[in-house]
């Protein structure tokens, strides 16, 4: 569990190619995330290459860091699977472990905010021509990180936010 206690928002990447293998574990990691009646409501898109990456990049203010990331996953929901209406706590477990996975491989990562914002859902739509059905939720930008000790502890831990009743 030491991925949860480590893993930091990368958004600075080495010039080095995440190997296919280490991107098929972190999807393995995903589909493995639970999800509302065991429903799997996710389909997932693996971008490449600088200029496809570049242009992902320019459907969220905030996303310029996919210009010197190795890939990026982005996340859907297939209404074609959605039975129950908690397909964005799905999706967001499937996001969150896409990013423990990346700790483990000796990856960085960072979670780039799509859904609920109908203009960049929209713009990863017609970017890769999906359907209606498809709803565009995160963005996860992946690759070695620049820093080497990018992915380091931080306590978080706040006692005063906590309340027990017994």
């Amino acid at each position: 569990m030491n991925a949860i206690f480590t893993r930091r928002s990368v958004r600075q990447f080495a010039d080095k190619t995440v190997e296919q293998e280490k991107i098929e574990k972190i999807l393995r990691a995903a589909m493995q995330a639970p999800s509302a009646n065991n429903q799997q409501p996710w389909d997932f898109i693996v971008v490449e290459g600088k200029e496809n990456l570049d242009k992902l990049s320019k459907y969220n203010p905030y996303a310029g860091c996919l210009k010197n990331a190795s890939a990026a996953i982005i996340v859907l929901g297939n209404t074609e699977r959605i039975m129950f209406p908690h397909w964005e706590q799905d999706l967001g477990a499937a996001t969150q472990n896409i990013q423990l996975e990346a700790v483990e491989l000796g990856l960085g990562s960072v979670w780039l905010g799509t859904a609920p914002n109908k203009e960049r859902m929209e713009f990863i739509r017609k970017l890769y021509g999906l359907n209606e059905n498809m709803l565009p939720y995160s963005v996860i930008a992946l690759g070695y990180p620049k820093d080497t000790n990018a992915n380091h502890f931080t306590d978080r831990y706040d006692a005063s936010r906590i309340k027990y009743i017994k």
